[in-house]
C-alpha cells in the first residue's frame, strides 16, 4: 500500500514537471482551449478598438490576441488574469477572460478579502463601462422624449443588472467549486489518516496476536512439564536403582519395577486426559463443517491445555497431595522431611495448584541435580497467603547420579506461575551447599 502511493506521488510529480503547473493533461488542454478561443474574442474586439483609439487595425488584433492569450495562465496566476480583464475592461473586450479569470480566483486558494477587493473592482469597472456605453447609446437613440427620461434612472438599473450578471455568477460558482474542492481534499485526507489507523491497529492486533500465540506455546510447555517431568524423573531415577540392586535383592528389585509401573501409566494418563482436552476442542463441530479446513488457532489450543491442567479441579493436584507426593521422593531413596505450619484450610483451586507445582518442580530438580541430598518440604498457612519452601542440601558424592537431562525451563516456569497469582518466587543456592526455592502466594482478597 506504502509503496503504491508512493508511486502515484512520483507519477504525480512527474507529470507536473512535465506539464508545468498542470496535474492533468486534460486541464493543460482545457486552459489552452479557452486562451484560443479568449485570444480570438480579443482579437475580433481589437478591431474596434483600434477604431475608437485611432490606431491601426493590425495593432488592435495583435494587442486582443496577447491580452486573450493571458487566459493560458489562469491557474498559475489567477490574480494576474483577473488585473489583465480589468485593465482592458474600457477598451470592451476580454468578456471570456473576465468570467473565467472570476471563477478561477474564486475557486483558488487566494485569501477571501483579496478575492473580494478583485471582484468588487471588476464589477465597478464592468458597471462604469456598461454605464457610459448605455448612456452612449441611449442618447444615439432615436427615442420618443415625452414624458420618459432614460438618463434618470433606466441607464443605472439596467447597467446594474447586467454588470450583476456578468460578474456575480463565476463569482458565486467558482466559491462553490473551491468549497466543495476543499470538502474532498479534507475528506479524502480523513480517509487517509482512517487508513493510516486502521493499518497501525491492524499491525498491534498482529502483534498482540503474536504475543498470546508466543504465550500459548509458554502456556503448553509448562503444562506439559509439569505434568510429566516429575513422574519421569521419577522413573528414571527408580530405574536406575532398579539396575544397582537387581542381582544384590531381587526383592526390591521387583518394588522398584512396580513402583516404575504405577508412575508410567500415571504419566501416561496424566498426558493422555491433557491430549484428549485438547482433541476435543480443536475437533471441528459437524455444523462448522464448511470451516473445517481452516487451522485451528493457537490461542484455542493454549485454552485447551490451560484447561486440561486446570479441569476436574476436584481431581487435580492440591495441597492435600502433598503428603503422597513427597511419599513418591521417599521411596525413590530421597530423605524428605514436611513440615506444615499453620492452620490449613481450602484455597482456590488455581492457587493450590500452584502451590503444588511448586513443590513437585523443586523436587524434581533435587532429583536432577542434588541426587542423595537432605531435603526439607515446609508449608505454611498464613493470614491472606500461603508460602512454601523446599531445601536441601548439598549432594552426597556417594549417591548413584541418574543423569538426568535438564531444560533448563523448571525454575523459569515456577517464577511464571506464581508472579502470574501476584506472588513472589525466590531462588538461589543456600550458604551450606544446597539449594533453596520458596514461594509466596495470596489468597482471599489479596489474590483478587
Amino acid at each position: 500500500m506504502t509503496t503504491m502511493g508512493a508511486h502515484q506521488d512520483e507519477a504525480a510529480t512527474a507529470a507536473a514537471r512535465g506539464w508545468w503547473w498542470w496535474g492533468r493533461r486534460r486541464s493543460a488542454v482545457l486552459d489552452g482551449g479557452l486562451a484560443v478561443v479568449s485570444a480570438l474574442e480579443c482579437g475580433l474586439e481589437g478591431i474596434g478598438f483600434a477604431g475608437d483609439a485611432g490606431l491601426p487595425v493590425p495593432v488592435g488584433v495583435l494587442f486582443g490576441l496577447i491580452v486573450g492569450s493571458v487566459l493560458l495562465v489562469r491557474r498559475r496566476w489567477p490574480i494576474a488574469v483577473v488585473l489583465v480583464s480589468i485593465a482592458v475592461t474600457p477598451a470592451e473586450m476580454g468578456y471570456l477572460m473576465g468570467i473565467v479569470g472570476l471563477y478561477t480566483l474564486a475557486a483558488s486558494e487566494v485569501p477571501r478579502r483579496i478575492t473580494a477587493a478583485l471582484a468588487g473592482m471588476s464589477t465597478v469597472a464592468v458597471f462604469i463601462v456598461t454605464v457610459v456605453r448605455l448612456r452612449q447609446d441611449v442618447a444615439q437613440a432615436d427615442v420618443d422624449q415625452q414624458d420618459f427620461d432614460p438618463s434618470g434612472w433606466y441607464v443605472p438599473v439596467v447597467s446594474l443588472f447586467m454588470t450583476l450578471g456578468l460578474n456575480a455568477p463565476p463569482v458565486l460558482f467558482g466559491l462553490y467549486i473551491g468549497a466543495r474542492r476543499r470538502l474532498m481534499e479534507s475528506l479524502r485526507e480523513r480517509a487517509d489518516s482512517l487508513e493510516q489507523e486502521l493499518s497501525l491497529l491492524a499491525d498491534r492486533a498482529e502483534q498482540r496476536a503474536q504475543w498470546a500465540r508466543q504465550e500459548e506455546r509458554t502456556r503448553i510447555a509448562r503444562e506439559m512439564h509439569d505434568v510429566v517431568a516429575h513422574r519421569v524423573s521419577l522413573m528414571v531415577v527408580h530405574a536406575a536403582a532398579l539396575q544397582a540392586v537387581a542381582l544384590k535383592d531381587p526383592q526390591k528389585a521387583v518394588k522398584n519395577a512396580a513402583l516404575v509401573g504405577d508412575m508410567g501409566r500415571q504419566a501416561l494418563t496424566e498426558l493422555r486426559e491433557m491430549l484428549g482436552v485438547l482433541r476435543e476442542d480443536a475437533a471441528p463441530s459437524p455444523a462448522s463443517s464448511v470451516s473445517s479446513a481452516s487451522p485451528v488457532p493457537l490461542a484455542a489450543v493454549g485454552r485447551a491445555a490451560a484447561a486440561a491442567a486446570e479441569a476436574a479441579s476436584e481431581d487435580g493436584p492440591c495441597l492435600d497431595a502433598l503428603e503422597k507426593l513427597v511419599e513418591q521422593s521417599r521411596q525413590a531413596g530421597v530423605v524428605v522431611e514436611l513440615t506444615v505450619l499453620g492452620e490449613a484450610r481450602a484455597y482456590a483451586a488455581e492457587v493450590e495448584q500452584t502451590a503444588y507445582r511448586v513443590v513437585q518442580e523443586a523436587l524434581t530438580n533435587v532429583h536432577k541435580h542434588a541426587a542423595g541430598a537432605k531435603v526439607v518440604v515446609r508449608l505454611a498457612h498464613r493470614e491472606g497467603e500461603v508460602a512454601m519452601q523446599v531445601e536441601n542440601g548439598p549432594s552426597d558424592g556417594a549417591a548413584t547420579d541418574a543423569h538426568l537431562p535438564s531444560g533448563g525451563n523448571g525454575l523459569v516456569g515456577m517464577r511464571e506461575r506464581v508472579t502470574r497469582l501476584g506472588g513472589v518466587f525466590v531462588s538461589g543456592p543456600t550458604d551450606a551447599g544446597g539449594f533453596r526455592v520458596s514461594a509466596v502466594l495470596p489468597v482471599g482478597e489479596r489474590a483478587a
